[in-house]
């Protein structure tokens, strides 16, 4: 919780002057029931109606001024919310993105969708609501009971038992309450998880016709979620039918022994009227305060969520990393494994070989062998668990991830455009390219022909997810994107899966004329990586060879099945 009030000290003034407007509010209300009974004593009981429109004047003044004042809380209070929650919302934003996906795995990314969203729209309003609510109510509640005492002792005592048991009534519901609030939102997590899972999926869904069995699975998590909010709700909705119990019991209490003493001459109607006020205001700030603690409840258990994802790091102290080797190649990976959060085995075990600067990479295995995580640690987004990665003699660990990500060009699997223009997009690799580095980049890449026949062109409109392209014409993108930045290290992640031969040889060869950069090539064909400097084949995670095209067709028994596989299939093909 300390961790979220931080970002509330920027609004240190506003925090400070919504309570005390309210305070002011609360004053000016507690002077309504007396100027009441003012009316109808004197003005009423006496026919005096020049002093009916006096003491009317003085009601008006005072809601007008009421008003202000609240008007004025009001506008600070929800500057500091709104404020605090907008930086609150970025801060999470940027340790988010500055994660790496171990950490993020491990959250879960409907929790951290839930953490960015609902969860802090809940911090957000607990602020707002407790500097508008959190002194003013007590003051009304004190105040109103002080001045109970002033119009009369005996009537007055009636107060010093309700107040009492009605802030009994509030405490225990709050504290059934609390926890079940934390497991509302746990369970709203899992709604966001099958609603994410369904949104990404709807084809998968559709091509196995799951609709129906995945609607069942949504009504249970949603089923399970309603259940909770009810029977909270059950609890909360307790409140004010207790308290109106209590406090109208207090009223008939008032009424009666009010009209004994009214008829006795002690009290006049008027300070009657004035005792019965007092104790509706009590019971209406009572229950705004219930409320109000059920909000920072919710506020509080929220916050905690937030807090955790902020106090996530990337390193762990007891997985130390070697420091720095010296007179190192280019790029070394020292026996290096990686075992994903909550998964049973190693996906990388004991992984070691160099590549020198200028050279090309190709990495090729089967299904599951291990080529993507090895990409993943390439590119720094999950730390080896044993092992060390050195770029230029350092421990990537040690590596700053900006300098990195500037280093390593990454053209992933699946090939991931976002809404705004083929401009916009290639920018993404290099915000200060010109309009010949991008061509450049989209020659190479074999997609310079996709743009120039776009209404636009650079700036022709790219929709989400880039949906308005083919697959193959979206892979081309994504290259020429990476390509744009000019890296140290490009890493082509099976990126050329949906080019036909003669659109990947073109591809190919232009990337051969990058003498100065790092080039790793994955891929599911042998005739994309047979021209490699050197070629590394996984299997089960384990480096099952490596060498040149010619050196693994002879000592490696998986590389040359996969070859012999591929080309005589082709070879097939080529005479049916």
């Amino acid at each position: 919780m300390k961790r979220i009030l931080t970002y509330l000290s920027a609004y240190k003034k506003e925090a400070v002057l919504a309570p005390l407007f309210k305070l002011l509010e609360a004053v000016f209300e507690l002077f309504v029931p007396l100027v009441m009974a003012q009316i109808i004593d004197i003005g009423i009981g006496t026919g005096d109606y020049a002093h009916v429109a006096k003491m009317g004047a003085i009601l008006a003044a005072l809601a007008i001024i009421g008003l202000s004042v609240s008007v004025t809380a009001q506008f600070f209070a929800a500057k500091a919310a709104v404020g605090t929650g907008t930086a609150l919302r970025q801060a999470l934003f940027d340790h988010i993105m500055d994660l790496d996906y171990t950490r993020i795995d491990r959250t879960g990314t409907s929790t951290l969708i839930t953490r960015m969203t609902s969860d802090i729209n809940q911090v957000q309003s607990g602020i707002n609501m407790t500097l508008r609510l959190f002194l003013r109510s007590p003051i009304i509640v004190l105040g109103a009971s002080i001045m109970a005492f002033t119009i009369d002792v005996r009537s007055a005592l009636i107060f010093l038992a309700a107040v009492p048991l009605l802030t009994l009534v509030v405490a225990l519901i709050t504290k059934i309450s609390l926890p079940l609030y934390r497991k509302v939102q746990g369970a709203l997590d899992n709604v966001l998880l099958s609603t994410r899972e369904n949104l990404t999926g709807a084809r998968v869904l559709r091509a196995f016709r799951q609709e129906e069995a995945e609607k069942a699975r949504f009504s249970d998590k949603n089923a399970a979620l309603v259940a909770l909010q009810m029977h909270v709700g059950r609890i909360g909705a307790l409140m004010n039918p207790l308290t109106l119990i209590i406090v109208n019991g207090a009223v008939i209490y008032l009424i009666y022994t009010g009209a004994l003493r009214v008829n006795a001459g002690i009290l006049t109607q008027g300070q009657v009227v004035a005792l019965i006020n007092y104790m509706s205001q009590i019971l209406v700030e009572l229950i705004k305060l219930a409320n109000l603690i059920v909000l920072m409840t919710k506020a509080a258990a929220c916050a905690q969520r937030i807090s955790d994802v902020l106090a996530t790091e990337n390193k762990e102290d007891d997985n130390p990393a070697p420091g720095a080797v010296a007179n190192a190649p280019y790029l070394v990976f020292d026996r290096v494994s990686l075992t994903y959060a909550g998964a049973g085995a190693e996906a990388l075990s004991d992984l070691s070989f160099t590549a020198e600067k200028g050279q090309t990479i190709g990495i090729i295995g089967g299904t599951g062998s291990g080529k993507t995580s090895l990409v993943n640690l390439l590119a720094g987004f999950y730390p080896a668990t044993s092992g060390g990665i050195y770029l230029e003699g350092t421990n990537l660990r040690d590596t700053d991830p900006a300098l990195l990500r500037r280093k390593v060009g990454i053209v992933p699997q699946k090939a991931v455009l976002f809404g705004g223009t083929v401009r916009s997009n290639l920018l993404w690799g290099n915000p200060d390219a010109d309009d010949e580095t991008l061509w450049r980049a989209l020659r190479m890449a074999q997609a310079e022909e996709i743009v120039r026949g776009k209404e636009g062109q650079l700036d022709a409109e790219v929709a989400q997810g880039g949906r308005n392209f083919s697959g193959g014409q979206k892979q081309r993108l994504t290259i020429a994107r990476a390509l744009a930045a000019d890296p140290e290290i490009l890493i082509l992640d099976d990126s050329a899966s949906a080019l036909d031969y003669l659109t990947e040889s073109r591809l190919r060869a232009e990337i051969a004329s990058l003498k100065e950069t790092t080039v790793f090539i994955v891929s599911q064909r042998a005739s994309s990586i047979m021209a490699a400097d050197k070629i590394l084949v996984l299997d089960d995670g384990h480096l099952a060879g490596m060498g040149t095209h010619r050196e693994l067709l002879e000592s490696c028994g998986i590389y040359r099945e996969i070859y012999e596989t591929q080309f005589e299939t082709a070879g097939k093909e080529a005479a049916v």
